[in-house]
C-alpha cells in the first residue's frame, strides 16, 4: 500500500504575511489574531479576498469574495496588499524542509505539496507520527501552520487535509471512506466545481455517497463521459496518479499567460488557447521539430493547478492542430471554475524526420503545413503583427493574437 501525505498551508498568504512582518518587527501586530485579510485595498475597496484570518472567518468572510463585501460584514477588517515574492520564498522554504523526508515531492500549488512516503516511512515511524513531527517542525522552524492529510493515494490525502483546520493531521484510509468522506456534500469532492455541483444536484446527487453509488450512464449523459467517469472514481476513493515532479520545461515547448481577469467560459478560454498555440507552433516550426503530446494547464485564483494531456496519433508542428487538440482537452476536464492562468505545453519532441502518417489526415495536414509556412514567412519578413487570425480583430479580445510577445508569459523555449 502506498503512503501519501498532502501538505496544505493554513491561510497561506495571511500566515506568510504575518511571519514576514513579525520577523521585521517582533512588536508588530500579528494579523492572525485579528479580523484581517490579504488582498485588495481597504481605501478603494477593490479586489478580492485572497486569504483570511480565523477571526475574519467568524464574520462570515470567505476567500474569493470582493473586498467591498467583506468590509460590509466587518467594517473594522484590516486589509493588507499581497507580496507574492515573499510568499514564493516561504513556499520554497517549506519544500526544502519536506525534502528531508522523501525525494518524491510534487508541488501542487504555491501552498500545497504531495509527498510519497512509501519508500521512506520506515525511517520516521508510523505515518501519523511522522506527519505530526513534520507539522510541529514547520510551526517551530518556519513560523506558520499546516494541515496534513494521510492516505493511500493523492485524492484521499488531499481530501483528508481539508478536514478540520488549522494545524491538524488527518487520515483517510480506504476503510474510513464511508464514515469520513461519503457523508460530505458533493461540492467538497476534489474536481467538482459549482457548475458540476448544480448539474448533479438537479439529478438528486447531494453527497459524495450519492455520487459514488449513482447510475454511471445517467451521470455520463448529463456531465460527459470522461468527466463523469473521473469524478465517480474519485467519489469511490480511486486514484492511481503517481506523485511526480512536473516534466522539466527544457523537454518541451510551451507558453502560459496570466489573464487580466478571471475566465469562466469556453469561448474566451479557447481564444486564449489559440493565441498560445500560435506562438508554440511557430517555435516548433522554427526549430524544425514536432511534438507528440499536448497538455493544457489551468490555474485558478488560489494557485491551484489542473492539467490534462493527450498523446497525438501523428506528431505535429501545426498551430491549428495544437489548438484543436487543446480545445478538446479543455472541454474534457474543465468544469468552468474561474481561472486566472492558462497554459499550453507540448512534449515528446522529435525532429520529425520519420513520422507515421495518418492517411485520412495527410491531405489536410499538407494544406495546413503549406499555409502556416506561408504565414511564418510573411511574419518573418514584416513582423508578427503583419498577419493575424480574424478572431483577434475583435476590440474586446482578452489577449493579443500572439501572447508570446508579452513579458509576463512563461516560455519554456525563449
Amino acid at each position: 500500500m502506498r503512503i501519501i501525505f498532502h501538505i496544505d498551508v493554513n491561510s497561506a498568504f495571511l500566515s506568510w504575511e504575518s511571519v514576514y512582518r513579525l520577523k521585521k518587527d517582533p512588536s508588530a501586530l500579528d494579523l492572525r489574531t485579528v479580523p484581517s485579510i490579504v488582498g485588495g485595498d481597504q481605501k478603494t475597496r477593490h479586489g478580492v479576498v485572497l486569504a483570511k484570518s480565523t477571526p475574519a472567518r467568524a464574520f462570515g468572510i470567505v476567500t474569493g469574495e470582493p473586498v467591498a463585501q467583506a468590509l460590509k460584514k466587518c467594517p473594522t477588517l484590516l486589509c493588507v496588499p499581497s507580496r507574492f515574492e515573499v510568499y514564493t520564498e516561504y513556499s520554497a522554504r517549506l519544500i526544502s524542509l519536506l525534502e528531508e523526508y522523501t525525494p518524491d515531492i510534487e508541488k501542487f500549488s504555491i501552498d500545497e505539496a504531495f509527498l510519497d512516503m512509501t519508500g521512506t516511512i520506515h525511517l520516521f515511524g508510523e505515518p501519523e507520527d511522522a506527519a505530526r513531527r513534520i507539522r510541529e517542525r514547520v510551526k517551530k522552524e518556519l513560523g506558520f501552520t499546516v494541515n496534513i492529510g494521510i492516505a493511500s493515494n493523492k485524492l484521499l490525502a488531499k481530501m483528508a487535509s481539508d478536514f478540520r483546520k488549522p494545524d491538524m493531521c488527518h487520515t483517510l484510509w480506504d476503510h474510513e471512506i464511508p464514515e469520513k468522506m461519503w457523508p460530505l456534500p458533493v461540492r467538497d469532492l476534489f474536481f467538482v466545481g459549482s457548475s458540476g455541483q448544480k448539474k448533479m444536484e438537479a439529478l438528486g446527487i447531494r453527497t459524495i455517497y450519492d455520487l459514488a453509488h449513482c447510475d454511471p450512464d445517467i451521470l455520463q449523459s448529463h456531465l460527459g463521459v470522461k468527466y463523469a467517469r473521473q469524478i465517480r472514481r474519485y467519489a469511490n476513493g480511486l486514484d492511481d496518479e503517481p506523485v511526480a515532479e512536473k516534466e522539466p520545461v527544457n523537454k518541451g515547448y510551451g507558453n502560459s499567460t496570466t489573464l487580466s481577469r478571471d475566465v469562466d467560459d469556453y469561448e474566451t478560454a479557447c481564444q486564449v488557447l489559440l493565441s498560445l498555440c500560435e506562438t508554440v507552433g511557430t517555435r516548433l516550426r522554427r526549430d524544425h521539430v514536432v511534438c507528440g503530446c499536448v497538455c493544457v494547464e489551468l490555474k485558478d485564483w488560489k494557485f491551484r493547478t489542473l492539467s490534462h494531456q493527450m498523446m497525438l496519433d501523428t506528431p505535429t508542428d501545426s498551430s491549428t492542430v495544437l489548438y484543436e487538440k487543446a480545445c478538446r482537452l479543455l472541454r474534457d476536464f474543465w468544469d468552468l471554475t474561474p481561472v486566472r492562468l492558462i497554459g499550453v505545453r507540448t512534449t515528446r519532441i522529435s525532429d520529425g524526420e520519420f513520422i507515421q502518417m495518418n492517411l485520412f489526415d495527410s491531405r489536410r495536414n499538407q494544406k495546413l503545413e503549406q499555409m502556416e509556412k506561408a504565414v511564418d514567412s510573411i511574419r518573418g519578413r514584416f513582423g508578427m503583427d503583419s498577419i493575424r487570425r480574424a478572431s483577434f480583430l475583435k476590440p474586446d479580445s482578452i489577449v493579443d493574437h500572439a501572447v508570446g510577445k508579452k513579458k509576463h508569459i512563461r516560455d519554456s523555449n525563449p
